[in-house]
C-alpha cells in the first residue's frame, strides 16, 4: 500500500464518490484511480466501497474504518512536511486564512499590519467564505487556520478556540426616532423594517432567537453577508440595520448613528479554528495571540492535546 492510494480512497469520499472527479482534482486518469483502489482493496483484503456495476456508491463498514486510519495517516504526513519546512524556514512561507467578510474587512487589519512587520517573508492570503465553506477550507487543508462567529464549532476534527467577544448594535440614519428612546426594546425594532445579515452569518441565530423569544416577527427586508452592504443600505433608508458592533467606525460611518444592543441580543464570541492534531507553524501561534493575547501558544498546545484549560477574554 501507498500515499497515492491512501489520497485516491479520501478524495473519492470527497467528490461524492464520483470517481472522475477525484482524478480531475488529483490531476491524474480515472482508471488509474479506480485501478489503485482496487489494488488496495485486494491487499487489505477487503471492499472500501459499495459498488453498482463499475460506479462505487458509498463506503462499506471496514471502508468507513479505513477511511479514519487514511485521514490520520495523511494528517501525519502534512505534518512532517510542515515541520521539515518550520524547521528549515522559520519565519517565511505561505499562511492561509479562511475567515467572513466582517473578520476580514474590521477585525483583520490591525492584525495582519502587526503580523507583517513581524514576518515581512511570509505571505498572506485571505480566503472569504460562509462559515460552512471556511470550515471546510480547513479540514480539506486549504487553509491553515479559520476565524468566524458562526458555524465552526463542534465540527469533528476542529479545534475552536475563542478570540474576542463582542455585541450587536443597530444602525439608523441620524435623525432616526429610535435615537430618542432611553431603552430600545425588541417591540420598537419590530415597528421598522430590519436589514440585517444571512442567516449563517455573524450572530443572526442570536438575533433569531431573540425575537422568536418574544413571538415577535421582524420584517427583514434585506438581508446580507457584508456589513457594509447593510449599512449602505440603512443610509438610503430602506430600514434600519443591525450589525456587528466592530463593523461601526464613527469616522468612516459619518452618515449613520448606532444604538447598543447587547442587552437585545447578547454577546457574542468570534473564534479562531485549527485543525486538530495539525502541527501548527511557528507564526501560526504569533499570529493567534496577536488576534487573541489570552491564547499563548502553551494554552493552544495543551487544547490541541486535549486538555481542559479555561479561557479568558
Amino acid at each position: 500500500m501507498n500515499l497515492h492510494q491512501f489520497r485516491f480512497v479520501r478524495e473519492a469520499v470527497r467528490q461524492n464518490f464520483n470517481l472522475t472527479e477525484a482524478a480531475k482534482t488529483l490531476f491524474t486518469s480515472q482508471p488509474g484511480v479506480s485501478k489503485a483502489i482496487l489494488e488496495l482493496e485486494d491487499e487489505l483484503g477487503v471492499d472500501i466501497f459499495r459498488r453498482h456495476g463499475k460506479r462505487i456508491r458509498s463506503l462499506t463498514e471496514p471502508g468507513k474504518r479505513i477511511l479514519t486510519s487514511i485521514e490520520r495517516i495523511l494528517i501525519e504526513v502534512e505534518t512532517l512536511k510542515r515541520v521539515g519546512k518550520d524547521f528549515a524556514a522559520q519565519d517565511q512561507g505561505n499562511f492561509v486564512i479562511a475567515t467572513t467578510h466582517t473578520q476580514a474587512r474590521y477585525a483583520l487589519p490591525k492584525v495582519l499590519t502587526e503580523f507583517t512587520k513581524r514576518f515581512p517573508k511570509v505571505r498572506v492570503s485571505i480566503q472569504q467564505g460562509s462559515p460552512q465553506q471556511i470550515a471546510d477550507m480547513l479540514i480539506h487543508d486549504q487553509a491553515d487556520i479559520a476565524i468566524a462567529t458562526e458555524g465552526i464549532a463542534g465540527i469533528d476534527g476542529l479545534l475552536a478556540l475563542p478570540g474576542y467577544q463582542w455585541q450587536h448594535v443597530i444602525a439608523v440614519q441620524p435623525e432616526h426616532p429610535l435615537l430618542s428612546k432611553k431603552n430600545v426594546s425588541l417591540e420598537d425594532l419590530v415597528e421598522y423594517p430590519i436589514i440585517t445579515y444571512d442567516k449563517a452569518f455573524a450572530g443572526r441565530t442570536k438575533i433569531d432567537k431573540a425575537f422568536n423569544s418574544k413571538n415577535l416577527r421582524p420584517d427583514v427586508v434585506l438581508e446580507a453577508i457584508d456589513a457594509d452592504v447593510i449599512k449602505t443600505y440603512v443610509e438610503t433608508g430602506m430600514g434600519i440595520g443591525i450589525v456587528a458592533g466592530v463593523a461601526y467606525d464613527a469616522e468612516r460611518d459619518r452618515n449613520l448613528r448606532v444604538i447598543p444592543a447587547g442587552h437585545l441580543f447578547g454577546n457574542n464570541v468570534t473564534k479562531i479554528a485549527v485543525k486538530q492534531n495539525a502541527y501548527l507553524r511557528s507564526f501560526v501561534y504569533t499570529f493567534i495571540e496577536l488576534f487573541s493575547p489570552t491564547l499563548t501558544r502553551k494554552l493552544v498546545d495543551q487544547a490541541m492535546s486535549g486538555e481542559n484549560v479555561d479561557y479568558q477574554i
